[in-house]
């Protein structure tokens, strides 16, 4: 199944997506979050025929949805309004600390992390969601 996955920022927002046989979980694109911003994902869906989109839901450590959950919340309700797809929620903690990590690790310049690392964010929230439905047998 082709899934889409979303690391909802507030100035971007990574994309990522996986094959259809859900193996390689891959950065895809950055969109610039905004009034058009909606739009641009829709067309990404329609593009790529995306069957199901999960968006990272950053809770804190003691389970308190703050200012970033209610911008993902938002994007997902607006995101409603123009597709029927499903749309999950997943826990996204520290998915951008990994990705700044492991970009790091590679010897990525700050400017050039700066355009990638929400991509790189979404490609590991839909990892993990991949994993966790695979090992809880949990079909879409």
């Amino acid at each position: 199944m082709k899934v889409l996955a979303l690391d909802i920022g507030k100035k971007r927002i990574g994309v990522a997506c996986c094959d259809r046989l859900e193996i390689a979980a891959s950065p895809f694109s950055v969109v610039k979050a905004g009034r058009t911003a909606v739009d641009e994902v829709i067309k990404i869906i329609a593009n790529e025929a995306v069957e199901i989109v999960v968006i990272g839901l950053p809770v804190s450590f003691d389970g308190v949805e703050r200012e970033s959950c209610e911008r993902a919340r938002y994007f997902k309700n607006e995101l409603e309004k123009k597709t029927t797809l499903p749309i999950d929620f997943f826990d996204e903690r520290f998915t951008s600390k990994i990705a700044e990590a492991s970009l790091i690790e590679t010897g990525m310049r700050r400017e050039q992390r700066r355009e990638v690392i929400d991509a790189v964010a979404a490609s590991l929230i839909l990892r993990s969601y991949l994993d966790f439905r695979r090992n809880h047998g949990i079909e879409p």
